[in-house]
């Protein structure tokens, strides 16, 4: 099987998972715009900060993926089983003070010129949350070790058994009944909650009693947390962490300044953002896959076919993510109606989808091109392009653009669109970056002394 055949393979049930998960997004924007505009403009503010920071502790998590597809390529199960063991106590560690920031997010909440009802709404909906973060961080260490043995399908079938669950619980908690009040948007992060816990069970259910882990040995020899195998993931999963991060909240900072163009403005780009997400999906499921399987190849001493692997994992995404775009633009009208019936929000969110339908082709070509270069453990780079290119490049730029610092913006660029034309232009950058760093250090691991 060639490479590409074993990349799409792994990133079809890879990308069931993914929008079985981008499902509670999808699922919460719709509720909560159906409940109340202001709970829609309210989730906006919400779900940015909780995404900044839960994306970036995740990707301090998803270190797990080259350690262990390395391993599993090598042929050595107990060392499988060694770094996962080690990945619970990390994502252990990092979500304390995640916990602790969304408790307590009124320095953040200070960004946005929100109202205090409004205020008050997000720390509520955060509050829940906070709970559930370290949840979702542990079920990240099931996910990564089965995405490093190529084995994403058992995770896959329990996210869409969770969304199954989540829509019921959504409409229960927002909308009340049977004796619940109606919550509004602080409903959709007590069932959140909820599926997080249901779905850490099932996980660790499925390790005890499952045989495919059993050459792991997961419940043997446990111990603390390792600091040399904590400075091991660490030193990957920090860059990668803060990769995430740069990424998100060059991203996700967007609602809190947007949200100074009023309440229409922010609902209109909050269901775009939520479109651009779920798109997303397809090229991060290709770039996990690519990852993992380049990390296999270079477990097993194959060097030449894990370069190949990774140029065709860059490729599909790409391909992929331009038909998807075009698809995504043409049926706009139609997306639409789904989120709502407000005719300004139409308006506000139909201006900016052919941002969105562009951006998805760089954000490919960068997310697959990032994932490759993991598995040769070059992360520090790659963040530090990030940092400049998102942060600098598009985060400043785009604020330049929307808020016309300058006073020579033009009309068509000011308020929501200044945000995503910047933002476009900076992963365009970046992915021009790291294609171009993917080449240098898959020729270097190309020499035998590499390995």
């Amino acid at each position: 099987m060639a490479p590409w055949q074993r990349i799409a393979r792994d990133a079809g049930a890879i990308l069931l998972g993914q929008l079985a998960t981008i499902g509670f997004g999808v699922a919460d924007t719709i509720m909560a715009g159906r409940y109340a505009s202001t709970d829609l403009a309210a989730l906006s503010i919400g779900m940015a900060i909780y995404v900044s920071l839960h994306v970036g502790l995740a990707g301090v998590v998803q270190a797990l993926i080259p350690m262990v597809g390395q391993h599993h390529g090598a042929r050595e199960p107990e060392q499988v089983g060694q770094a996962f063991r080690q990945g619970l106590w990390l994502a252990l560690m990092v979500s304390l003070p995640g916990s602790l920031l969304l408790s307590q997010p009124d320095l953040l909440l200070g960004l946005a010129r929100s109202t205090p009802e409004m205020a008050a709404q997000v720390r509520d909906y955060l509050g829940v949350l906070a709970w559930g973060l370290p949840l979702s961080l542990l079920f990240r260490c099931y996910s990564g070790l089965n995405q490093g043995i190529s084995r994403p399908l058992l995770v896959t079938t329990l996210q869409l058994g969770a969304l199954a669950m989540k829509l019921p619980l959504n409409a229960w908690f927002i909308f009340g009944g049977a004796g619940v009040p109606a919550l509004g948007v602080v409903g959709c992060a007590y069932a959140t909650v909820l599926i997080h816990a249901a779905l850490l069970l099932f996980a660790a259910v499925m390790l005890r009693l499952h045989p495919i882990y059993r050459p792991f040995r997961l419940w043997q020899c446990w111990r603390g947390p390792s600091w040399a195998s904590q400075r091991e993931l660490l030193r990957l999963g920090l860059p990668t962490g803060a990769s995430y991060f740069f990424e998100v909240t060059a991203f996700t900072l967007m609602a809190v300044f947007i949200s100074h163009f009023g309440t229409t403005a922010l609902a209109g780009h909050q269901i775009v953002a939520n479109l651009a997400s779920v798109m997303y999906m397809l090229p991060l499921s290709v770039a996990i896959a690519t990852g993992a399987r380049v990390a296999q190849l270079r477990g097993a001493g194959n060097a030449w076919l894990a370069r190949r692997a990774g140029w065709q994992g860059i490729a599909l995404s790409v391909g992929l993510a331009v038909g998807l775009g075009l698809l995504l633009y043409l049926s706009r009208t139609i997306l639409l109606g789904l989120y709502t019936e407000d005719p300004a929000v139409r308006t506000a969110a139909s201006a900016l989808f052919a941002y969105i339908a562009l951006y998805q082709v760089f954000d490919a070509a960068q997310v697959a091109a990032a994932f490759a270069l993991r598995s040769y453990r070059v992360a520090l780079v790659p963040a530090l392009g990030y940092a400049v290119g998102l942060w600098g490049f598009g985060l400043a730029g785009g604020y330049a653009l929307a808020f016309d610092v300058t006073g020579d913006a033009p009309d068509w660029l000011h308020g929501a669109s200044g945000f995503w034309f910047g933002n476009a232009a900076a992963l365009a950058l970046v992915a021009v970056l790291l294609t171009w760093l993917y080449g240098m250090v898959s020729r270097h691991g190309l020499q035998p002394a590499s390995r």
